[in-house]
């Protein structure tokens, strides 16, 4: 059981107050992790920035490293989380846990991105040089490179908050990857 609760917004700070309001116009609610992180009263509006920078990476490419950096992270909260939105993006239950697993046999391009999105995360950033030339060969640049890093990294914040915190999921929960046949 955890000892963190999930803050409501008369709970966090003013700052924090206007971002719920944000977040419940733009979601129609306040996803527990975010306001988990309001906790602080800095770090909800450092991580959305964070997390809503630009990018070269598209929508679709983000859920594809999301999915498989959490997975490696073993974070059911953000497994949940981004197998709705990897949905909203397009994507079906199959594909979803091929990405979840780090491949994509569906298409060449984000298998390489979420091969390389899973080896960076289980090597610590140190990742396979034969791994970062299929990235390479499969159309990207080195400025993609460095959008994934900072990607992984952006979702591996989110996963160690939830790892620590274990606030309730509140999206629809993912099943285990292994009960699958990926």
């Amino acid at each position: 059981m955890s000892v963190f609760n999930v803050p409501t917004k008369e709970e966090v700070s003013s700052n924090n107050q206007a971002i719920f309001d944000n977040l419940n116009n733009a979601l129609g609610f306040v996803p527990n992790l975010y306001a988990t992180y309001a906790h602080s009263d800095t770090a909800l509006e450092n991580y959305l920035n964070f997390a809503n920078a630009k990018t070269s990476l598209s929508a679709k490419e983000k859920e594809a490293v999301n999915l498989a950096v959490s997975q490696v992270n073993d974070c059911l909260y953000c497994l949940s989380a981004h197998t709705a939105i990897g949905k909203m993006n397009g994507f079906t239950d199959e594909q979803i846990l091929e990405l979840r697993a780090g491949k994509a046999t569906f298409d060449s391009k984000l298998d390489a991105l979420a091969r390389l999105a899973k080896n960076l995360t289980e090597k610590r950033g140190k990742a396979d040089q034969n791994v970062i030339q299929n990235f390479f060969e499969n159309g990207y640049t080195k400025g993609s490179l460095i959008d994934t890093i900072v990607l992984v990294g952006d979702k591996t914040i989110s996963n160690y908050v939830h790892g620590a915190t274990q606030v309730p999921v509140d999206f629809p929960v993912a099943e285990p990857l292994e009960s699958t046949t990926v």
